[in-house]
């Protein structure tokens, strides 16, 4: 599961045990209500920041494949579900009215890498962990499914900065939130540009068609909207093979 903690203006989103935290729907549903408390609580607090973290080797290693794969419903109920509440969280992460910063202190893999890569920034720590897309469609990221360290990850553009370990990891999230918040933003306006930003990505988030969901899933979509930067571009084709 995971924890929602303040720290001044910046709440502080962990994903809590030593687990692989798959993305089952329960912790899914968990971190959205995590994220749901941070959007209510801001209302009153003024300009926030929230970053996101776990304990343990993993970020998150994925969605549970062991529970999907397990299904009886041979119309693949549970796929569908996991699939469809994942893409919500991105949508969710995507429409936060406040700057957000995945603070990487292990491995983040598959859906684990897109959960990381749906945040505005994204520090990893250097001594341990990979970003690892094990799907094929991706250049060197799937058609190779290259493992992604942290001084890779920012010679790519992928990885905003690196630290020596977990603690300089979060603390380095928490002086960028701090940073962020000095600014000031109108959360709103934040995640309005946010969305226009990241039109493409909300279109393709509307519907999975490796779990057979052609639905619409998503609270809001917009049309258009340029790329601005090299983790968007991992984002929108990880959300399309995933």
């Amino acid at each position: 599961m995971c924890t929602l903690q303040r720290r001044g203006d910046i709440f502080i989103l962990t994903i809590t045990g030593d687990d692989e935290h798959r993305l089952n729907p329960i912790l899914i549903d968990s971190i959205r209500v995590a994220l749901n408390r941070a959007k209510s609580e801001s209302e009153s607090m003024g300009p926030t920041a929230l970053i996101t973290t776990a304990q343990g080797k993993f970020f998150s290693n994925g969605y549970d494949l062991s529970w999907s794969r397990s299904d009886p419903d041979p119309a693949r109920v549970r796929a569908k579900s996991m699939s469809r509440k994942f893409r919500l969280l991105v949508a969710e992460l995507i429409s936060l009215p406040m700057p957000t910063i995945a603070a990487v202190t292990g491995h983040a893999s598959a859906a684990g890498f897109i959960l990381a890569l749906s945040h505005d920034y994204l520090l990893m720590r250097k001594d341990r962990g990979f970003l690892y897309m094990s799907e094929l469609d991706i250049r060197n990221v799937v058609l190779k499914a290259e493992k992604i360290t942290a001084a890779v990850g920012v010679e790519w553009g992928i990885v905003d900065s690196a630290h020596e370990n977990a603690a300089e990891t979060v603390e380095a999230a928490v002086r960028l939130g701090m940073d962020l918040v000095s600014r000031k933003w109108d959360g709103n306006v934040y995640a309005d540009n946010r969305r226009t930003v990241f039109a493409d990505i909300l279109v393709v988030l509307g519907s999975d068609e490796s779990v057979g969901d052609t639905g619409d899933n998503v609270d809001e979509k917009i049309e258009g909207g340029p790329f601005v930067s090299n983790r968007e571009f991992y984002l929108v084709n990880a959300a399309s093979s995933s």
